[in-house]
């Protein structure tokens, strides 16, 4: 089972806000499991604290800005990118300042702080959330549009169309976040330079120059204008009819743009408050679309809180028929669990296929028959008593009994045809032999039953 990472030391990095132009710094440190991410602003009274999560997002014009109350922190997203795709699951962030600094306008910086201070495994099990159908948001406005689909890890194809002449369409792709240093972390932001007045008299990008975006000089200027805005960035002036790039690093990709363009979408998908598995495709991407489908992701989330485990009923059983019967002293009519798909330390997941010749149906009812919600639950608990079970040497020898029930609760009946998939899980390491466990019952997608209990290993005599 993966389990959550942290950060296994804190790591600071200062420069200047892209927009504010202020000296700036900015601590990473290691979190608790299960906290997830959290900005602090340590520079204002009561260093308040915002959940960084796409409900805060409250603008996303120039870039990703979080927002609680009168709290406001921006350009986040490249240290978000760098922390999720490099599997930080749990990290408080603390600013001196109202946004974090912009570096080399990339997030390779924050990369390199985190291997060099190494990653901290932790108990708790990363609860990634398993895309099982097609979703997709569109901004019919922009004609941005973000699908994602179903995928055995996480992956992201973008697809831009820019209204440029020097840059048309590009695409760019990555199929696994272990190519995340190599192929996207050292990728630049970018901007036009027809945005770049309109940004100085927004009173923006104050901190902009050379050494932290590429600019982009597409359509021809006056020579006063051009000169202009080469002395805001620093820059030697230049014929304002040579159209092109701007900058003192030359591209690293020759899609280096749109490989930008992915790299913030890991950053405003850290925003979730999950990671996912499934394939995403964005056309034309922003982080205004970006946020719209992390808001969604969120709310399906939120329908599908506890979700079903993934059943393949080609794979191989881990514990078949057999060997559950060697293990739990339950026969005909009241072994209730099938087989074992996974098993861990901490986490079973088993399976009950309800056919129409289950003898309980028989006054259960005979002209509706629905399995009753005490059978249920006996069929979790097997479930649960083959989990601890399991770490015994010679677990036949030993049996499970219900000490205590909590917290019982029935979403949807059971009826002949359905196949049952539980997950239980242990809620605290067993001691003395007694073991509490959670407990889920899933027909397909949905929950239909879900229990607390608590059992005690004793030796058959």
């Amino acid at each position: 089972m993966t389990k959550q990472n942290t950060l296994k030391g804190s790591f600071s990095l200062c420069g200047k806000g892209l927009h504010t132009g202020l000296s700036l710094t900015v601590t990473f440190n290691p979190a608790a499991e299960n906290t997830g991410y959290k900005i602090q602003r340590i520079d204002l009274e009561g260093m308040p604290i915002i959940d960084a999560v796409a409900e805060h997002v409250v603008d996303t014009q120039r870039g990703t800005v979080l927002g609680k109350g009168d709290v406001r922190v921006s350009t986040v997203e490249h240290a978000l990118s760098a922390l999720y795709a490099m599997g930080i699951d749990n990290c408080l962030i603390q600013v001196n300042g109202p946004e974090f600094p912009i570096l080399d306008g990339s997030a390779i910086k924050y990369v390199e702080k985190i291997k060099e201070v190494g990653i901290q495994e932790q108990n708790a099990p990363k609860d990634y959330y398993i895309i099982r159908k097609k979703m997709e948001v569109k901004d019919e406005a922009t004609g941005s549009c973000i699908t994602i689909l179903p995928d055995e890890e996480f992956s992201i194809t973008a697809m831009c169309s820019f209204d440029s002449k020097i840059i048309n369409s590009q695409f760019a792709t990555i199929d696994n976040m272990d190519k995340y240093t190599q192929e996207i972390a050292s990728a630049r932001t970018f901007v036009f330079v027809r945005d770049i007045m309109l940004l100085l008299q927004a009173g923006l990008i104050k901190g902009g120059d050379l050494d932290n975006a590429i600019v982009i000089y597409e359509n021809e200027q006056s020579q006063e204008n051009i000169d202009k805005i080469c002395d805001t960035l620093g820059y030697e002036h230049i014929d304002a009819k040579k159209l092109g790039y701007l900058q003192h690093k030359p591209l690293s990709w020759e899609n280096e743009c749109t490989r930008h363009k992915l790299l913030d979408i890991i950053g405003d998908m850290a925003l979730i408050g999950k990671p996912l598995k499934g394939r995403i495709i964005a056309t034309r991407p922003g982080h205004t679309v970006n946020n719209k489908f992390a808001r969604m992701m969120r709310q399906e989330i939120r329908k599908h809180e506890i979700q079903a485990p993934v059943y393949d009923p080609n794979q191989a059983p881990i514990l078949d028929v057999n060997r559950i019967r060697e293990v739990l002293p339950h026969r005909y009519p009241m072994q209730l669990v099938d087989k074992v798909i996974s098993i861990s330390g901490t986490t079973i997941v088993g399976v009950k296929n309800v056919t129409s010749n289950e003898p309980f149906f028989q006054g259960h009812f005979p002209t509706e028959p629905v399995m009753p919600g005490v059978l249920m639950i006996e069929a979790m608990s097997q479930c649960g008593g083959l989990l601890v079970l399991n770490t015994l040497d010679e677990p036949e020898r030993y049996s499970t009994y219900f000490l205590k029930i909590d917290n019982v609760k029935y979403r949807k009946k059971v009826v002949p045809g359905d196949t049952l998939i539980f997950k239980v899980e242990l809620l605290a390491p067993v001691r003395h032999g007694i073991s509490t466990m959670q407990g889920y019952i899933f027909v397909g997608d949905q929950l239909v039953a879900e229990a607390q209990f608590t059992g005690q290993i004793i030796k058959n005599k």
